[in-house]
């Protein structure tokens, strides 16, 4: 199956799953809890306030070596945004990609999609744990917090 009948499929709207694709055209769903939901929300919202120029997404499309992946929150400079605006699943990723660990995802997965987003060209990939412990990366491994947006939270409030 391809991205793009994915999104017409109309059984597959309004499911309470996150939808993605794996290499072979698999359709991998996931269940999401009310948490999983309030740290997204909380996350992309943090984003919005500390950073005032590209564009603040959540659930993004994206092309990875592994099929069609979505990000939690992503956030994309205006550059990159104009790039990928007009297309079904991003063929780059945007510069910061957002996984929120939910009790369906093992270490390994989350550690996977990491690797993923980095190689489609991210310039972070933050990932936050269970608790709302946010991690920061780039290419050379684990930061002491984000270098794009320094003043991001290491914890997520309630």
């Amino acid at each position: 199956m391809k991205w793009e009948e994915v999104c017409e499929y109309k059984e597959l709207q309004d499911l309470p799953f996150k939808i993605e694709l794996n290499k072979w055209g698999q359709i991998v769903m996931s269940p999401v809890k009310i948490k999983h939901s309030f740290y997204q929300g909380r996350i992309q919202r943090l984003l919005e306030s500390l950073l005032h120029t590209g564009e603040v997404m959540p659930e993004c499309a994206i092309n990875t070596s592994d099929g069609v992946k979505v990000a939690d929150v992503v956030w994309c400079s205006e550059e990159r945004f104009t790039q990928i605006e007009d297309e079904v699943s991003a063929s780059i990723a945007p510069e910061i990609c957002v996984e929120v660990k939910s009790s369906g995802n093992t270490l390994e997965e989350i550690e996977f999609k990491k690797n993923l987003y980095l190689a489609a060209q991210a310039l972070e990939v933050w990932l936050c744990n269970e608790q709302g412990k946010m991690k920061f990366y780039n290419e050379q491994g684990e930061l002491e917090q984000s270098l794009l947006v320094p003043n991001f939270p290491k914890q997520i409030q309630r």
